[in-house]
C-alpha cells in the first residue's frame, strides 16, 4: 500500500538561529486567538443592551487562554497518560513536548469563565454563546497544524487521499487531522456563524453554545473511526476510543441546552 507524500513542511515557521524558532502549532493558537478575540468583539457589539459586552470579551480573552493551556494539559495528564505522569510529575509542565486535551480545554474555559460571570453577575450562558461561536476557528487552526506536525494521524486505509506520516509506520492512514478541521472547524464555524446572524437564535441564551457542544461532540465522535487511537489506551470495549466517551456526555449536555433555550423562549 502506498499513500501521498507526506508534504515536506518544516513545523517550525520561523527560525531564530539553529536552536529555537516559532512553531506552526503556536502560531494557530495565535491565529484562533486573534480571529477569535475579533469575531467575539463584534458578536458582542451585536447586542448593546446585553451583557457580556465588548470590555468584558477583552477582559475575558486571557482568562480563556489560562484556561485553555491549563485545562488542556491537567485533562491530558487525567485522561489520557496518568500513569506516565504519576511516575514523572516534573514533566507535567513540558507543554513544548506535546500532549493537550480539547475536553480538558473546555472545562478549563467553562471554569474561568463562569468565575468571571458570576463575579460581573451575569449569565454564563450568555457568555458560552459568544465563546462557542468562535471556537471553531481555534479548533481549525489547531487541527491544520496537527496536520503539518504529521501528528494525531488517523488509522491505516486504502483510500485514494491516504497520507503516509513519518511516524505513521510507513503506511497510509486517513488524514483524520483534515477531516476534523473541516467538520468541528470549518463546518461547525458556519453553520453556528449562520444562526448567530439570526437575532432570535443569537438572543435565545444557551442556544449557540448547545449547537456548539452538540456538533462538535457528533463530529469528534465520528471521527474518531478515522483517527489512530492513543497507543497508551487503545480501543475500549473492542470499538470506541476514549475520545468518543468523552464527547458522549458533550452530545447529550449540548442537546439539553438547546432543549432549555428553547423551552426558555417560549415562557419568556
Amino acid at each position: 500500500m502506498i499513500g501521498l507524500p507526506f508534504p515536506d513542511i518544516d513545523p517550525i515557521a520561523i527560525h531564530f538561529g539553529a536552536t529555537f524558532g516559532i512553531r506552526w502549532y503556536a502560531l494557530s493558537y495565535l491565529a484562533g486567538l486573534l480571529g477569535g478575540w475579533y469575531y467575539a468583539a463584534n458578536l458582542a457589539d451585536l447586542d448593546r443592551d446585553r451583557r457580556p459586552n465588548r470590555e468584558d470579551i477583552d477582559n475575558v480573552l486571557p482568562l480563556v487562554v489560562l484556561g485553555i493551556i491549563l485545562g488542556g494539559r491537567i485533562g491530558y495528564v487525567l485522561f489520557y497518560n496518568f500513569d506516565y505522569y504519576a511516575h514523572n510529575p516534573l514533566e507535567i509542565p513540558f507543554l513544548w513536548r506535546g500532549g493537550m486535551s480539547f475536553h480538558g480545554g473546555l472545562l478549563g474555559v467553562l471554569l474561568v469563565c463562569a468565575i468571571y460571570a458570576r463575579r460581573h453577575r451575569f449569565s454564563l450562558l450568555a457568555l458560552g454563546d459568544i465563546l462557542a461561536t468562535v471556537a471553531p476557528i481555534g479548533l481549525f487552526f489547531g487541527r491544520i497544524a496537527n496536520f503539518v506536525n504529521g501528528e494525531l494521524f488517523g488509522r491505516v486505509t486504502t483510500v485514494p487521499w491516504a497520507v503516509t506520516f513519518p511516524y505513521g509506520g510507513g503506511l497510509p492512514r486517513h488524514p483524520s487531522q483534515i477531516y476534523e478541521a473541516l467538520l468541528e472547524g470549518l463546518g461547525l464555524f458556519l453553520i453556528l456563524f449562520l444562526a448567530a446572524g439570526r437575532p432570535d437564535i443569537r438572543r435565545s441564551t444557551g442556544m449557540l453554545s448547545g449547537i456548539f457542544i452538540t456538533g462538535y461532540g457528533l463530529s469528534r465522535f465520528i471521527v474518531e473511526f478515522y483517527r489512530e487511537p492513543d497507543i497508551q489506551i487503545g480501543l475500549l470495549l473492542q470499538y470506541f476510543s476514549l475520545g468518543q466517551f468523552l464527547s458522549l456526555p458533550m452530545i447529550f449536555a449540548g442537546i439539553f441546552l438547546i432543549n432549555y433555550a428553547r423551552q426558555s423562549k417560549k415562557t419568556a
